[in-house]
């Protein structure tokens, strides 16, 4: 683990795995939530600095912003003793899937199985929600074993469909608007990955877990 200062109040942290990620990003929220990373004092660990206002995952670091001593959080932050996080750790969401998308085939033949197998495996994962990007309310979900990580298309879409349960590399996810993509998409959802009168607004929230559950097309 490397903690280094970014601009005059962020502590950017790097990690070796996505793993790694998952656990120092639910420790940074225990403690802050706990009072740990800086109050009205400015104290943390019983010392000057912290203040964390926004805490960000990426694919293999965690940014802390809004911090008003970064120099003293960097330099405490990498004694952390941060524990694994528990595969049980973290709110549930169950997402109704319909397997229908055009790349179904095509990752049945990649992954050595038949078609109907996809579902199988899919369905067989409790996912979590490493971090969010590309557009509001996509989230990159880990969980699938290495065997079944995918290559992106060799020629992106245009245009992907709301809905789209896609695949790529180590990562699943679902498109939450219309938009181009190079993802193998091998079903969809009626679910509302995005609503700005929602709170909140995001299903998928870093940490979250994701289980996808088979419906009738």
């Amino acid at each position: 683990m490397r903690a280094v200062v970014v601009g005059g109040e962020a502590v950017l942290v790097e990690l070796d795995s996505a793993a790694e990620v998952a656990a120092l990003h639910a420790e940074v929220l225990r403690r802050r939530a706990a009072g740990e990373l800086g109050g009205p004092a400015g104290k943390l660990g019983g010392a000057a600095g912290g203040g964390v206002r926004d805490v960000v995952p990426a694919a293999r670091t965690v940014l802390l912003d809004g911090v008003r001593e970064p120099a003293a959080l960097a330099e405490r932050i990498v004694r952390w003793e941060v524990p694994p996080l528990e595969e049980t750790q973290g709110p549930l969401v169950t997402v109704p899937v319909r397997y229908d998308g055009p790349d179904l085939a095509e990752v049945a033949r990649l992954w050595g199985t038949a078609e109907r197998e996809v579902a199988e495996v899919v369905g067989s994962v409790v996912f979590r929600v490493a971090f969010c990007g590309f557009a509001p309310g996509f989230g990159y979900l880990t969980g699938l074993a290495e065997r079944f990580h995918l290559p992106r298309r060799a020629t992106p879409r245009t245009a992907v469909p709301a809905g789209s349960l896609a695949l790529a590399g180590e990562y699943a996810g679902v498109y939450p608007r219309s938009s181009p993509g190079g993802w193998q998409l091998i079903g969809t959802t009626e679910a509302v990955l995005w609503d700005p009168q929602r709170e909140p607004a995001a299903l998928f929230a870093p940490g979250v877990r994701v289980r996808f559950e088979e419906v009738a097309g």
